[in-house]
């Protein structure tokens, strides 16, 4: 029996009520509500525009063929080879070559100092990953990216509410994208987000989002100068779009677990706090260190010392005590079957994604207090020591 799930719902009657009510509407598709959330949650981290999606990997999709299509870039991308299937497959799916870099060991995000070593002449952006609510060093990124002339854009699904330098990630770049899956920071069902800082890349991500079509698009509009005859403007395709927009329903769920926030978020601080004072400086895990703050998605850890080499048993012990666990992210994707399909190429050695690989693993966090639940989790991997 689970006893300390990988994920814990943050609904109450509130989200309920907000599915009643738009049923009641009989509008089901992307409307008020959606518009709704997307203004406040563009308005809450700090961004002018955000652009409602059905999933994360729906927003990592836009953003990709953003680049594409708009800007018209072509070559490779540089990305961290620990992350997610979709962090990786828009990139190809757009016509891209990935270019993978190592992760830092201890970070577990893009390792800044192999980045330069990687760019080739035909590199044209970077897309980090903000791991398990961890920021990258953006400091050093955006110097990269001045220096080369490279696009940057944020794969920010696992870390809603993370800050780097008093900005929130996702908001580092040209364009940051967000996950509202069960597991994630806060739940819509399947949702996502892109936010930016451009008038033009909104509009432009608006039209993608939905059929290519320019209906959602403001009057004032420099992707397409409506006509004022909707007839016409709501037939007019303007951007080689796809179908990706999300449901009335989960926008008006996200609105009411956007006020809820403030108290998820807390909740998830104060139970890392007790999972770091008993998990760090062991010399038998390595957990994550955190750059800026963190919004602490999962508690992973990395196996070390005279537990390296035995997760096998230690997954085993801890599905035995209910507790769930799985892979850290993607672990090396490198070594995932799918790379036969992909375009990539790899740049050095990857030592610390190996590493991952064969000893990571990460454990829930949620928005309810599970401090007894992790020191469970202590109990069961501390008993593997000597």
């Amino acid at each position: 029996m689970t006893t300390y799930p990988l994920a814990f719902s943050t609904w109450g009657d509130e989200e309920i009520e907000a599915i009643q009510n738009v049923i009641a509407t009989d509008m089901y598709t992307m409307g008020k509500h959606v518009k709704q959330f997307e203004q406040e949650f563009a308005e809450k981290f700090g961004s002018p525009h955000a652009i409602m999606v059905n999933s994360g990997s729906s927003a990592n999709l836009l953003m990709l063929s953003l680049l594409k299509w708009k800007y018209k870039l072509k070559g490779d991308i540089i990305v961290p080879v620990v992350g997610w299937a979709t962090t990786y497959f828009p990139v190809t799916q757009n016509g891209f070559r990935l270019n993978f870099v190592d992760v830092d060991p201890n970070t577990w995000n893009i390792d800044v100092t192999k980045i330069r070593d990687a760019i080739t002449p035909e590199t044209c952006a970077i897309m980090p990953v903000n791991l398990l609510g961890n920021s990258c060093d953006y400091t050093e990124i955006k110097k990269i990216c001045e220096e080369h002339d490279l696009k940057l854009i944020e794969d920010n699904c696992e870390s809603m509410g993370a800050m780097y330098n008093g900005k929130h990630t996702g908001t580092i770049g040209l364009a940051g994208s967000f996950s509202f899956f069960f597991s994630h920071h806060i739940q819509t069902m399947e949702g996502g987000m892109v936010l930016c800082k451009d008038k033009d890349d909104a509009d432009y991500m608006r039209s993608l989002r939905a059929h290519g079509w320019v209906r959602d698009l403001p009057a004032d509009s420099h992707l397409y100068k409506k006509t004022g005859n909707a007839f016409d403007d709501n037939f007019i395709f303007a951007t080689p779009g796809y179908n990706v927009r999300p449901l009335e329903m989960s926008g008006a769920i996200g609105s009411v677990q956007l006020k809820k926030w403030p108290q998820i978020e807390q909740r998830r601080i104060d139970n890392a706090k007790h999972f770091v004072d008993l998990f760090h400086s062991k010399p038998w895990c390595r957990i994550q260190q955190i750059i800026g703050e963190s919004s602490w998605f999962t508690f992973g850890m990395v196996l070390d010392g005279e537990l390296k080499g035995r997760r096998a048993e230690i997954v085993k012990a801890l599905d035995e005590a209910g507790i769930q666990n799985r892979p850290l992210a993607s672990r090396n994707f490198l070594k995932q079957p799918v790379m036969r399909d992909l375009d990539y190429i790899a740049s050095g050695e990857m030592t610390a994604a190996d590493d991952i690989h064969d000893n990571g693993f990460f454990v829930g966090n949620g928005s309810e207090d599970i401090i007894d639940r992790i020191d469970k989790l202590y109990s069961v991997i501390v008993s593997f020591t000597k």
